[in-house]
This record gives C-alpha cells, sequence and structure tokens, in this order.
C-alpha cells in the first residue's frame, strides 16, 4: 500500500511517528496523524485547517491537554527551550532526522515467533491503522491513483472516533464540513 503515497504523504506518516516521540507517547495515534497532516503547511487540504484556525500549534496544544505530554519535553518547555525549534536548528544543520534514534535492525525470527503483519510490528493504534486504511479508501472513491496528505487527512476524518477527529470537532469545526472542504481543495 505504501507504494501508492506520494512523497508528502510518506514524509507525513514518518512525521507521526516523530510527533508521538516528541511528546512522550509510546503510540501513534490519529492525533499524531492530525498534526503530522497539519506540519504539511503547503498542503492544500492542511491548509483548509490552518486556515479554520487549527494550525499544528493549537492542535499540538490541544493533544497535550487530552494525553500529556511526556515530562522531559514539559520540563524544558516551562524554562523556555522549545523543543521544535531546536529539531529544526539541528536537522537545518546535520540534515532532516539527525536527532532519531538509529534503528535497529529486527532479529530474524523463525516459525512460531515471528510477528506477522504491519499491526505486529506498528506502534500504530487500531484507530490510526483504521485512519491509514481509510485514506486509500478515500484515494479509491476519488479516484486518484495515489494517497497524498489530503486522503490521510480524510482518513482520520472518516475513522470519526479517534483523538484527530475529537481536536477537529473540539476546535469548533463540522467533520461533515471540513470533509468537504478538504475534498474540493484537493480537487
Amino acid at each position: 500500500m505504501f507504494e501508492r503515497f506520494t512523497e508528502e504523504a510518506r514524509r507525513a506518516v514518518g512525521q507521526a511517528g516523530r510527533e508521538s516521540a516528541e511528546l512522550g507517547h509510546g503510540h501513534v495515534g490519529t492525533e499524531h496523524l492530525l498534526l503530522a497532516a497539519l506540519a504539511e503547511t503547503a498542503d492544500p487540504a492542511a491548509r483548509v485547517l490552518i486556515e479554520a484556525g487549527l494550525d499544528r500549534a493549537e492542535a499540538r496544544r490541544a493533544v497535550g491537554r487530552l494525553l500529556g505530554t511526556g515530562g522531559d519535553a514539559q520540563a524544558l518547555a516551562s524554562i523556555g527551550v522549545d523543543l521544535e525549534a531546536v529539531r529544526e536548528a539541528v536537522e537545518s544543520v546535520f540534515g532532516a532526522g539527525a536527532l532519531d534514534s538509529p534503528s535497529q535492525p529486527e532479529p530474524r525470527r523463525r516459525g512460531w515467533f515471528r510477528p506477522e503483519g504491519w499491526a505486529a510490528r506498528s506502534p500504530f493504534t487500531a484507530r490510526a491503522r483504521k485512519a491509514v486504511e481509510l485514506s486509500l479508501r478515500e484515494s479509491l472513491r476519488m479516484k486518484s491513483g495515489h494517497i497524498a496528505v489530503g486522503h490521510l487527512l480524510l482518513g482520520v476524518l472518516r475513522e470519526g472516533e479517534g483523538l484527530g477527529a475529537r481536536v477537529v470537532a473540539d476546535h469548533g469545526l463540522d467533520l461533515a464540513e471540513v470533509r468537504r472542504a478538504v475534498e474540493v481543495a484537493m480537487g
């Protein structure tokens, strides 16, 4: 399925993992997919929410209120250290992902002990996996031939029960109206 993702959508899925890590969460949920979509500020679908007053910073505050943040991030923020600004500064000098921990190869397992499928290897919640699956369905419904950031956002909205949709609704936006506006913005 990931071969259908545009470069921006792939970047957003990776960003969702980074959002989770920066907030000190042990999972990737629909709220992290929403934050990652909002990080793609040039994307027409993200612009729909941004122009409605729900930018990444506002959404991040809402996620923090709903789930809390990791202790280190909260302690640094209390003394005026903006971790996102630090990450951007480091990545501007050393390249994207410079602060990410190096990936460890999974041990090769055989038989009964080998995990199967994406769900076994993924920190994604069931709702986030459903939202990604729904993004594929949205792409097919719209006859797009690819999965873009807008499709990910539509998947989060269509899933409707995760924290991503709750953040949008709690901001005073109607999910159905946002869906229609995103579809129009995507053409």
